[in-house]
């Protein structure tokens, strides 16, 4: 936890927490002596709630501004709706809700599905002349347990990606680690295979570099990347009871922490958080 500011005006502090919690905030107010302290229980929302608070201390009304979050906190299964929204931007979605639908037609027409969108029609030549097909893979998916992991991590952090740097930067991301991931595994075991999961590392890596040693609206918790990285490396044993590419983690991870760094060093201008 790291304190944002201490005051002895209860009503202000009051409206600022009531602010904060609005923008989604974790926050707290705890007393000690006369004085009212403001806790903030994630690092990696440090910046965007410094942000907030110096526009509610420029206009401390905005408190009082109904907004839609609040209204539909009370209106059961609508809120988790808008929040889920809030957490993710258009191409997010757009690219969730394809994944949907293309699953859909897997269980369909599979044999029609697997010419039209996997990475090549031969074994041993790159589509070239189909240059889509260099990334159409990500939006296949075989069985209903792997589309809902990637697309709960896709949803995570490229939802996270899309809201703090924009929409150019996570569609760069998705064909770079996409099409890498795509070329790794190809090259490696054919073209029969699809997936999201080379495109989420891709998404790890890039969060985790980018914030290494400094608070941005994209550190992940040391747990988690230890989490993900032993499922990488579990992939590698004969420990799954399913068929795993490894190697287009490995590519997407690789790639990933490869942009990380280059966009670290390019330093784009965060985005607000809503």
């Amino acid at each position: 936890m790291r304190r944002l500011l201490s005051s002895r005006d209860s009503d202000w502090m009051h409206k600022l927490y009531q602010y904060l919690r609005q923008q989604g905030m974790p926050v707290s107010v705890t007393e000690r002596g006369e004085q009212l302290e403001l806790w903030l229980h994630q690092s990696s929302y440090e910046a965007a709630a410094k942000t907030l608070i110096q526009q509610f201390k420029d206009n401390p009304e905005l408190a009082a501004a109904p907004v839609q979050a609040k209204r539909t906190s009370e209106r059961g299964s609508s809120s988790l709706s808008f929040s889920l929204l809030q957490q993710s931007g258009w191409l997010t979605r757009i690219v969730a809700v394809l994944a949907l639908l293309v699953f859909g037609m897997v269980q369909m027409y599979p044999e029609t599905v697997l010419e039209t969108l996997r990475i090549s029609q031969y074994f041993s030549a790159l589509p070239y002349d189909q240059p889509w097909r260099f990334i159409t893979p990500v939006l296949m998916h075989f069985t209903l347990l792997h589309l809902i992991f990637n697309i709960f991590w896709w949803w995570y952090l490229g939802g996270r990606i899309e809201r703090s740097l924009g929409i150019s930067w996570l569609l760069a991301l998705l064909l770079f680690c996409g099409i890498a991931a795509n070329v790794i595994q190809y090259l490696f075991n054919g073209p029969n295979f699809g997936g999201l999961s080379g495109v989420v590392y891709g998404l790890l890596g890039f969060c985790w570099i980018y914030s290494f040693n400094r608070p941005t609206p994209l550190y992940l918790p040391p747990g988690l990347i230890i989490f993900m990285l032993l499922w990488l490396v579990i992939g590698y044993t004969d420990m799954l009871w399913i068929n795993v590419a490894n190697e287009a983690h490995l590519a997407g991870l690789l790639s990933g922490c490869f942009a990380g760094f280059v966009v670290r060093w390019l330093n784009p201008k965060m985005r607000q958080l809503h």
